[in-house]
């Protein structure tokens, strides 16, 4: 088989799993699910990932690529474009968001590139949390506010995508202000 055709059953097989993830749940995927949906046969999905595990770290390679794509790319706006940025990344990409912080799914440790792209994700917040702190600003300090903008970012999209946020909150009138409006608070809670 030529390598485009392989890459091309490949990416078929992982959008697949992603649809899964984003509609269902990435707990209700299954090799032989995967491969109905994606029209392949029951053994594309071991020959390309392995196993579940593989295709978790492959959702989760992409989408820590994805995330930190997104989140490098508003750094120059500041803390409140970086939390709003991993929301929207997370709203966008359901499928993928629903697995990256699983590892009961996948250990991200057993999967070096996966492993590389979350650290990114990681490294591009807690480098502007660094630059708004002062480089001599203490890493317990450090830690903390990266802790905390990550948290807030995490728990506002999970709490939108698969929580009651939007239920209790009534009427939103304008979803993407509401996020915006939680980023600055997050982020003002960063200053020197």
């Amino acid at each position: 088989m030529n390598s485009a055709k392989t890459d091309g059953l490949r990416r078929q097989v992982l959008d697949a799993a992603v649809a899964i993830a984003a509609s269902s749940g990435p707990d209700v995927i299954s090799m032989r699910e995967v491969a109905r949906l994606a029209g392949v046969s029951h053994q594309a999905p071991y020959h390309h990932f392995g196993d579940r595990a593989g295709i978790f770290a492959a959702i989760s390679e992409e989408g820590f690529r994805l995330l930190a794509d997104a989140i490098e790319a508003s750094t120059t706006l500041g803390m409140a474009a970086m939390c709003e940025a991993y929301v929207h990344f997370a709203l966008a990409h359901k499928g993928h968001f629903r697995v990256m912080m699983r590892n009961d799914l996948c250990s991200l440790e057993d999967y070096p590139s996966a492993l590389i792209q979350a650290d990114r994700a990681f490294n591009a917040l807690r480098n502007e949390v660094t630059v708004i702190l002062g480089e001599d600003s203490h890493e317990d300090e450090a830690n903390a506010h990266t802790a905390y903008m990550w948290s807030v970012a995490h728990g506002l999209a999970t709490l939108l995508l698969d929580g009651p946020l939007l239920k209790k909150l009534g009427s939103v009138a304008d979803i993407n202000a509401l996020i915006r409006n939680v980023a600055r608070k997050a982020s003002s809670s960063i200053t020197v």
